[in-house]
């Protein structure tokens, strides 16, 4: 894990051009007139194109002399035949750039669109670290409508394979959209449940990155921030959700959050939570949710600073926090995600769980977690397998 963390640091990440704030998704649309693209794939999903969420950018990219095909077959884990799917629609139309509009699941499908639109390599043989980097992919922006997945800016896509019932992670520096817009004006139409999910995905990200042992001084920094903000607005994002101040702040926490795990990494709480979704499509923000209290309450006696350090940078704690000891702190920041969960109705077992399948689940997520993260405090299968069984509802 320490060559992997060295390797982080010398990785060439190389991030989106970032417009922030209220109409950035239209400001993006000129930007992407002013590269010169004539055609453009528009990917989304088919709820945001019968709510006419992106009609004001189709106007504009019209408006810039751009011609629009919109690709709207994407769903929730998106599929290898989804995605194949785009591509035809990408191919047929002589597209040369695409601008993904959506949650993370219609930024991940963009991405390997993107990636397919110059290679003929299959997405199976894509998986995995570095596949596409010679072969390069297609210009891509990106306009996130959920504060969750920080997909627009990361190297990662995550892909459905229903055969053979697993997700296919695709990870390379090529992935990373050239610009995105952070407009929270455009989620506050966003129902309730998904607002608290995907925000609770956000926090996954920031928490898991910032107790990684390949945390950077400027990766702290950014999940820090992320996590204050999540902290400070994501009960009113959820309860209000036309406020768009609570709206902007969340999606820039969800970006902060992603460009911090890009390089610091995720943990246990992500590779239990992703098998979950591939057995029982469990969204992921609240596998996320349901799992992240378990595997920090075993993971906290080797990062009890760092929990810590998150209880005082959002006053979480006793009366006054800085005369609290680190143990009480952390314990503090864990319980208040139980509360969040309460909160939001994010229930803390998972109902779909059958023990039947928990050595698979083990199996799977410590295989994804091995020389992949670098979690404070390792699990062996009959540990991991204990920690999952505590999620069933008997």
């Amino acid at each position: 894990m320490r060559i992997f963390k060295g390797i982080t640091v010398i990785l060439p990440f190389k991030w989106p051009k970032i417009f922030d704030g209220p109409g950035s998704s239209l400001e993006l649309c000129r930007y992407i007139a002013n590269q010169g693209h004539k055609k453009i794939l528009l990917v989304t999903d088919s709820m945001l194109a019968k709510l006419g969420l992106l009609d004001a950018m189709q106007v504009e990219l019209e408006k810039q002399g751009i011609t629009v095909v919109i690709y709207d077959g994407v769903m929730p884990d998106p599929t290898i035949a989804q995605i194949e799917a785009g591509v035809s629609v990408l191919k047929d139309n002589n597209c040369k750039a695409i601008l993904a509009v959506g949650g993370g699941s219609s930024i991940d499908a963009a991405k390997v669109i993107a990636a397919r639109g110059k290679s003929d390599k299959s997405i199976i043989n894509m998986a995995g670290l570095f596949k596409i980097y010679f072969s390069g992919t297609l210009p891509l922006y990106a306009v996130p409508t959920t504060a969750g997945t920080g997909s627009e800016v990361t190297i990662a896509a995550v892909v459905s394979d229903p055969k053979q019932k697993r997700k296919l992670p695709i990870i390379d520096l090529k992935l990373m959209p050239v610009a995105a817009a952070l407009d929270g004006e455009l989620m506050t139409g966003l129902p309730a449940h998904i607002t608290a999910a995907t925000g609770m995905d956000a926090l996954t990200h920031a928490v898991e990155s910032y107790i990684s042992r390949n945390a950077l001084k400027h990766t702290d920094v950014k999940a820090i921030e992320a996590t204050q903000l999540i902290m400070a607005n994501l009960v009113t994002a959820v309860t209000d959700g036309s406020n768009v101040a609570a709206r902007q702040a969340m999606v820039r926490a969800s970006n902060l959050a992603g460009m911090a795990f890009t390089q610091a990494g995720v943990g246990y709480v992500h590779a239990i939570a992703h098998n979950f979704g591939a057995l029982y499509h469990t969204p992921h923000g609240v596998a996320n949710a349901i799992v992240m209290p378990y595997v920090l309450d075993y993971s906290k006696s080797s990062c009890t600073l760092r929990l810590a350090d998150l209880a005082k940078a959002c006053n979480i704690g006793l009366a006054d926090a800085n005369n609290a000891n680190n143990e009480q702190l952390a314990e503090a920041f864990i319980q208040r995600i139980r509360e969040m969960k309460h909160k939001f109705n994010i229930p803390t077992k998972l109902a779909a769980l059958q023990r039947k399948d928990i050595p698979q689940i083990a199996a799977a997520a410590l295989k994804e977690a091995r020389f992949t993260y670098a979690v404070p405090r390792y699990m062996n299968k009959a540990t991991c397998e204990n920690l999952i069984s505590q999620m069933l509802v008997e």
